[in-house]
């Protein structure tokens, strides 16, 4: 049976669509059959993240209309066995999402055999994002370390447990929260929030950590999920991030600022 998993925020720009690459190619790493779809019509970015945009014939809209089969619009991935991209289209509004077409394509990928379905969703409360929401099994709220962020998710959180499938069947969505961007140093500084305080807003279990990295927007740019990139933090927070989805038992890592001893404060200064 598929798992509907929405990766859903409060707003924009904190990384959504980058972790939902990551965490659908990770899952595919693991051997999971998984589809990732994006849900904000009218923008797309999940393709070019995927690094797939020259590929895209059919899309999401399309195959609610019945102007193309699932088959046809869905892309496979270059890397991973696995995963596939149902992209979304720039030319129609977020109106085109209907609750009957996406139950239908949403049915049609767990009826192909697929374990994991990752909505990308729109950030915020408009119609796309109550779309990607609607159906989850569980929902990932991805969020920066600042209050403006946290306050936001806080309102998806009521959301997603009062107007989903299953708030309406009287049931729970499970929810994770995926703390990006995270700086230590800063966090020490006072100019961002500990994992800790946005714990203590959120009342939600924590999935993962993943640092402020140059490693994530060098992936975005090249087309390559960051959890490719073994050498980078956040590449290892998402792969840990994943197999805590998964169940594994994983300590969390880099919430710690790296003081640097003397002699390397020595070096610096007279390099």
């Amino acid at each position: 049976m598929a798992k509907i998993i929405v990766m859903t925020s409060g707003k924009g720009g904190v990384g959504k669509t980058t972790s939902s690459a990551a965490i659908s190619s990770g899952l595919a790493m693991r051997g999971h059959k998984t589809v990732v779809i994006d849900f904000d019509i009218g923008l797309r970015n999940l393709d070019l993240v995927m690094n797939c945009e020259r590929r895209v014939v059919y899309d999401f809209v399309n195959v609610i209309n019945g102007e193309a089969t699932l088959k046809q619009a869905l892309i496979k991935d270059k890397r991973i066995e696995n995963l596939f991209i149902l992209p979304a289209s720039q030319t129609r509004d977020k109106d085109a999402l209907k609750k009957e077409g996406v139950e239908k394509v949403l049915d049609e990928l767990a009826a192909e055999g697929f374990e994991y379905i990752i909505c990308d969703s729109p950030a915020g409360i408009e119609h796309g994002a109550y779309m990607a929401l609607y159906f989850a099994d569980e929902a990932i709220v991805v969020a920066n370390p600042e209050v403006s962020s946290v306050r936001d998710s806080d309102r998806i959180l009521g959301i997603l447990q009062s107007k989903s499938r299953k708030a309406e069947k009287g049931e729970h969505v499970e929810e994770h929260l995926l703390l990006t961007r995270y700086n230590p140093e800063r966090v020490e500084k006072g100019e961002m929030l500990a994992v800790e305080d946005v714990q203590e807003i959120l009342a939600t279990k924590l999935l993962g950590v993943i640092p402020e990295c140059e490693s994530v927007l060098k992936a975005s740019n090249q087309g390559v999920p960051v959890i490719h990139d073994k050498s980078s933090k956040a590449g290892l927070a998402y792969d840990d991030a994943v197999a805590r989805l998964l169940g594994e038992e994983k300590e969390h890592r880099f919430l710690t600022a790296e003081h640097k001893g003397l002699f390397q404060r020595l070096f610096r200064r007279s390099a």
